[in-house]
């Protein structure tokens, strides 16, 4: 392969962080690097086995991504050649769909001359993504607390986490799609104003350092955590298991099917080692949160 002309570097992402449903997302230090190089037809590359199935022409999301962006702000664009290295497992709760749409947008930034505002990044993430909590911390870093419902986007990027996280990633893939089918239409005014305020009390308590009380807040959810718990093989033994070994808290990672526990900073990876002798079903990963979003290497 040709030198490449820059390299984009994003990180993964776990999102909702129990009730922060579709708002709250973190970025995690496991990452995906796109080289971009000139070439005659698009065409993306992907390294290892973990992408081998996905698109590699136009029709791929980054490359996607990047065509639709040019498109909305009136630009042509050349063709390239996208080579992937990625660590962030696929389909498994950690924002691989995120991060290539943030890959994009940072890939066409750069390739187009554009200068987006964050707010600009952000909407366009969440527009393409769908929603915007894997998006936003895949573009910024750090915890982000997003609002995006029609034609409003505000974003907080609150300071990195200072916590380890702990990853539990099952052998089978669950699509989003599949997930967000598992949830009612509905829920009563009494569980949502319940839901809203550990979701509130979750953001305040990150943002004051305060993870004892987040984590406590991380398993008040009432939005989708009992609808998906189904899913989860040992779900319940998993959090009892964690509190004995003094996490803050255990939740569902995005939509699943990764489970995501936030243990005190220094104490990821013994907590790693001990879930992954107590539950081996489980691939289990110490990772610390990234501090940086979306960037050019």
């Amino acid at each position: 392969m040709a030198a490449p002309m820059f390299t984009v570097v994003v990180p993964a992402t776990t999102a909702n962080l129990g009730p922060g449903y579709d708002s709250v997302g973190m970025a995690l230090a496991l990452y995906m690097r796109v080289a971009v190089t000139p070439a005659t037809i698009w065409s993306v590359q992907y390294a290892g086995e973990e992408y081998a199935d996905l698109t590699t022409g136009e029709d791929n999301l980054i490359v996607r991504t990047v065509k639709e962006v040019a498109q909305r702000y009136g630009k042509e664009i050349e063709s390239y050649q996208l080579h992937v290295q990625s660590d962030i497992p696929l389909g498994k709760g950690l924002g691989s769909s995120a991060t290539a749409i943030a890959a994009g947008i940072v890939v066409a930034e750069r390739l187009l001359h554009l200068t987006f505002t964050p707010i600009e990044k952000a909407r366009l993430g969440s527009e393409l993504e769908g929603h915007s909590d894997n998006v936003t911390a895949a573009l910024f870093g750090g915890v982000t607390v997003s609002y995006f419902v029609e034609d409003a986007m505000e974003v907080i990027q609150l300071p990195k986490p200072t916590i380890g996280a702990v990853i539990l990633v099952p052998p089978e893939a669950l699509k989003t799609s599949d997930s967000r089918g598992l949830l009612p239409t509905d829920l009563r005014h009494t569980e949502a104003a319940a839901g809203s305020a550990a979701g509130s009390l979750l953001t305040t308590a990150i943002a004051i350092g305060d993870w004892a009380l987040a984590g406590r807040m991380m398993e008040k959810d009432v939005f989708h955590e009992r609808f998906r718990k189904p899913l989860f093989p040992f779900f319940d033994e998993i959090r009892t298991y964690c509190h004995s070994l003094g996490a803050y808290g255990m939740t569902i990672s995005g939509a699943g099917p990764s489970l995501f526990v936030a243990v005190q900073d220094g104490q990821e990876q013994q907590m790693a080692e001990k879930l992954a002798v107590k539950f081996p079903y489980y691939d289990v990963m110490a990772l610390k949160p990234a501090e940086t979003g979306a960037r050019i290497e």
